[in-house]
């Protein structure tokens, strides 16, 4: 039986998210009641610009005062998708102190202060919710802190950021260079006026980082998490992956050691190979791999951003939470029970594509090889070419730790046959 009392939603931004669940809930409404067992009423939008033109939304439900928004008493549930910081963090703890449940898809946020967060969830008996903070439309939190609570995962590896996805593929299958690609990107409207957040790999950290918390159970902040951005791929970087059967992405990985006593959370560029299925997606797409004891490999694909499948993903949780809202119950809120160490990044132990520019005479390989010996990296395979007594020395290695690395590197930098380090990859995905 459908109660009467509507449920009261605040929206606090209304932008492209915004617009698009303000949209999708007067459009949905009988289907959207028809499925939490009562109608949604949207009951105010907090917003910067009241002076704009909003279509579909009743300007007497606009105001620029978020905080007093927050705090009528009568709300139940707050949708937060103007994002940042401040003030979002003080709006959802006031949403919390005055009864009401938060929806949000601040990946920035919930990544710095995540565990504060659910703490005052819990202290009000509210729901903390942000499915739409990770990979847009993909289900991909639920899943894992849901679906998964019985088994026990031990790696999540995937492409979490559409923008540099696109500029990587457009790389790739086009050999264009970085800066011709990301211009391509930003005309077409996938990359922002100022794309440092997602080329520099911050946008993927802070995913990184929520998505090691719950699939570890176990607090990682965004400061946890090793970051690497991808402008310094070059077309000659595409050039030596095609030669190895590879292609190169930025990666999020999120693993648990092998003695299951530590965990560690990276977002870098990396080489992987083409028969992997995360080589062939494409364009502004997202794709997540999660491998389990028990379940075993799943994949996890579709839009990572955008207004309507980021919206989706809100709705999926304004449903839940309304769900719980009638039950007088909360849904799954923080697990971090295991309490794992994060591992540095200098412990974690992976292959390495190296490229060098050396002198083209003889000796110099062995001396190269004797390095990587010293510092007990095994090399896997060894290509070179040059001529005119300059050469170039492609060096692929076994898996060896994030430091042997580096000290190998610093030590083939003193090399007086060495005239320097082109590129280093990391190789993932075998």
């Amino acid at each position: 039986m459908m109660r009467t009392r509507p449920l009261k939603v605040a929206l606090l931004g209304c932008g492209v998210v915004g617009s698009e669940v303000a949209r999708i809930m007067t459009t949905h409404a009988a289907d959207l009641a028809a499925r939490i067992g009562a109608p949604v009423e949207l009951a105010g939008v907090a917003v910067r610009r009241p002076d704009k033109v909003r279509e579909g939304i009743d300007p007497a439900l606009v105001t620029t005062d978020a905080t007093a928004l927050v705090k009528r008493g009568d709300i139940d549930v707050v949708v937060e998708v103007i994002g940042g910081i401040e003030p979002a963090r003080t709006l959802i703890t006031t949403a919390f102190a005055h009864e009401a449940s938060v929806v949000s898809a601040n990946k920035a946020l919930i990544a710095q202060d995540g565990a504060a967060l659910h703490a005052a969830a819990d202290e009000h008996g509210r729901d903390l919710y942000y499915e739409a903070a990770v990979a847009g439309a993909i289900p991909l939190i639920r899943p894992l802190r849901e679906s998964l609570a019985g088994d026990k995962v031990n790696r999540v590896l995937g492409i979490v950021n559409g923008t540099t996805n696109f500029i990587l593929d457009a790389m790739d299958s086009t050999g264009a260079g970085y800066q011709e690609a990301l211009d391509e990107a930003t005309a077409l409207g996938y990359a922002e006026a100022d794309p440092t957040a997602d080329v520099e790999g911050f946008d993927a950290a802070a995913k990184a980082a929520i998505l090691a918390g719950i699939a570890f159970h176990t607090r990682v902040r965004l400061d946890d998490v090793y970051r690497e951005g991808m402008t310094e791929v070059t077309a000659a970087d595409f050039a030596s992956a095609k030669e190895m059967g590879c292609t190169i992405k930025l990666l999020a990985i999120c693993e648990r050691a092998a003695d299951g006593g530590s965990v560690t959370a990276r977002v870098h560029p990396a080489m992987i190979p083409l028969s992997h299925p995360l080589a062939n997606v494409r364009e502004a797409y997202n794709a997540v791999f999660v491998e389990s004891e028990a379940a075993g490999q799943l994949m996890f694909y579709g839009p990572g951003a955008g207004g309507s499948p980021t919206a989706s993903a809100v709705l999926g949780d304004l449903v839940a939470v309304c769900r719980n809202r009638i039950g007088g119950a909360t849904g799954p809120g923080e697990s971090a029970y295991a309490a794992l160490p994060v591992s540095p990044m200098g412990d974690v132990v992976t292959r390495y594509h190296i490229s060098l520019d050396v002198a083209d005479k003889p000796g110099v390989l062995a001396q190269v090889a004797t390095v990587f010996a010293e510092h007990g990296v095994s090399i896997d395979t060894v290509r070179q070419s040059g001529k005119d007594g300059e050469a170039s020395l492609v060096v692929v290695t076994h898996r060896a730790s994030d430091a042997a690395l580096g000290g190998t590197v610093e030590a083939l930098r003193k090399l007086d046959t060495v005239r320097g380090v082109a590129s280093i990859m990391r190789v993932e995905g075998e």
